[in-house]
């Protein structure tokens, strides 16, 4: 069986994929307000999502470039004397 080509484009299968992309984008959208509704939730109930949102990074990140990174930000906010 051959397959619809037009000017060296397979039409059928790049349809294909665009429709998943779209499909895809359209849960990626979804999950992002349900996100943001989780924050607002939070903020309601008196959490910081700002704060929130940097936990959250900081628990994304392996421990040891966490504790690295900590590390360096406390040489220099102590060289800089933030924190006297």
């Amino acid at each position: 069986m051959t397959k619809p080509v037009a000017n060296g484009v397979d039409a059928k299968a790049l349809t294909a994929f665009l429709e998943r992309i779209e499909n895809l984008e359209e849960e990626k959208r979804a999950l992002a307000d349900d996100v943001k509704s989780v924050y607002g939730e939070a903020k309601a109930t008196g959490f910081d999502p700002k704060i929130i949102r940097k936990v959250v990074a900081l628990r994304r990140q392996d421990a040891t470039k966490r504790r690295e990174e900590q590390e360096m930000l406390d040489l220099y906010t102590q060289s800089l004397g933030l924190f006297d």
